[in-house]
């Protein structure tokens, strides 16, 4: 039998849960991912692409998970238990929660690596480590980082207690407090480094790559790459959704909500690209580095601007306060499920989960070191485990529950405040759109990699 409801705590308002949603859903995917895919699909189209599937796909997809957790009212397994029997089918279902919590903490563990050179660059920055630095020592700076197990595990370290940190201190005191003060700081932040980007940046160059329509670099496996970006940037198949949707209030609008953080998370996209983008031109850099773009390109430009210390500071901790927001969501569930399932205290349910964590981003740390395995890394490995299997598998599982399993009578009472366009609108892009999508992701998968 599930655990009552309150049992894990409640946002003080809607406005929270919406930040919350919102903090997770900016997170290292927009501003360290979504650049460098502009860069490697052919900018215009891709953000197009990448726009229709983060609404027409992904936010049915989180909606469904808010509609879990707010009639659930627990973790992710729980919450899947008390739906499947409440709509009289089999408890085999909350393998969708077990799974997405497993999920979730894998690509934690790639998470807390990227935060911590985040935090290291942060660090080399405010001390002028870049200043008229060339491209060629920034890559060996940040070779030199990776290759130094014991430095990366100490700023992972660090970054992973501070997480822990906030997870601990509980719904309202620790992560509620939080994202009253990620999500503005993060929209903050972007408009002084658009300012500067702006006055510093080759604007004509960005605005031709962000939002001319030039097909040369944008295929199939382009919208692929979309897709799964939308997954991974709005957390779908992690049990955020499902988490935060059960510390809502009860008969909030959760369509609306949702589709709130929908905007919310598209226009922070754009205005990273914007941030980012006219400085990679006007420092002639290759806009499709990959990862190199966030941690060799943008402290190169920093380091050969004026003001450029203060603001590649800026940059870096706005990374890290996304990191912090995408985390800490990743984790709730996690914690919520230990303390459920095992009667623990928040503070031993998140201890335990901090080291779960912290083991795991260890042996990626270790794994990239002087290419200890060139073939695939465990870091690499967490990556493609999670986001090409583990993710799409535990989303296919609740499109499939919420649209075809549940009983009607419990769905439409979690959106009793949509109207009938709105949750017939929804009933149907996850029916007809979300699921088809799933399935061609997980296809396109086994065909890359069979």
């Amino acid at each position: 039998m599930p655990l009552s409801r309150g049992a894990l705590g409640q946002w003080r308002s809607r406005t929270t849960f919406v930040l919350a949603l919102s903090a997770s859903a900016v997170g290292l995917g927009n501003l360290w991912r979504f650049p460098y895919l502009l860069g490697e699909h052919g900018g215009g189209p891709f953000m197009l692409a990448y726009l229709a599937c983060l609404f027409l796909v992904a936010t049915p997809l989180l909606i469904a998970e808010v509609v879990i957790g707010s009639h659930g009212r627990g973790s992710p397994p729980v919450a899947m238990r008390w739906a499947a029997d409440r709509s009289l089918r089999s408890r085999a279902w909350v393998l969708a929660g077990l799974i997405a919590c497993l999920a979730g903490l894998l690509l934690l563990a790639v998470y807390a690596v990227v935060a911590g050179w985040s935090m290291a660059f942060a660090a080399a920055t405010v001390s002028g480590e870049f200043g008229a630095a060339s491209a060629l020592e920034v890559s060996n700076f940040f070779g030199g980082l990776v290759n130094d197990v014991s430095a990366s595990i100490a700023w992972i370290s660090l970054f992973i207690a501070v997480v822990t940190g906030i997870v601990a201190l509980g719904i309202r005191r620790g992560i509620g407090l939080f994202v009253w003060f990620a999500v503005p700081a993060m929209f903050a932040l972007l408009i002084v480094l658009i300012d500067f980007a702006l006055t510093h940046g080759d604007l004509v160059a960005a605005r031709e790559f962000l939002f001319a329509f030039q097909t040369l670099d944008f295929d199939a496996r382009s919208l692929l790459v979309a897709l799964s970006h939308a997954f991974y940037t709005l957390g779908i198949g992690v049990g955020v959704g499902i988490s935060y949707g059960a510390y809502s209030q009860s008969r909030i609008p959760i369509a609306r909500s949702v589709l709130a953080v929908a905007l919310f998370d598209a226009a922070l996209a754009v205005m990273a690209g914007v941030a980012v983008m006219p400085l990679v031109f006007a420092a002639n850099v290759e806009p499709g580095m990959g990862p190199a773009l966030t941690f060799v390109a943008m402290p190169y430009v920093f380091g050969n601007v004026a003001e450029g210390e203060l603001y590649g500071t800026l940059f870096f901790v706005l990374v890290i306060i996304a990191a912090l927001g995408s985390t800490v969501a990743l984790l709730e569930p996690l914690v919520g499920a230990l303390k459920q399932h095992l009667r623990l205290r928040r503070l031993t349910a998140a201890v335990i989960a901090g080291g779960a964590l912290w083991c795991l981003s260890a042996l990626a740390a270790i794994s990239l070191a002087g290419d200890s395995d060139p073939g695939l890394p465990w870091f690499r490995l967490l990556d493609q485990l999670a986001t090409y299997w583990l993710i799409p598998l535990a989303a296919l599982m609740l499109a499939l529950f919420v649209g075809w399993q549940m009983q009607p009578v419990l769905r439409r009472e979690q959106l009793y405040r949509a109207g009938p366009v709105l949750y017939g609108g929804w009933l149907f892009l996850l029916r007809y759109v979300s699921v088809p999508a799933i399935i061609v992701i997980l296809l396109a998968n086994l065909v890359r990699y069979a």
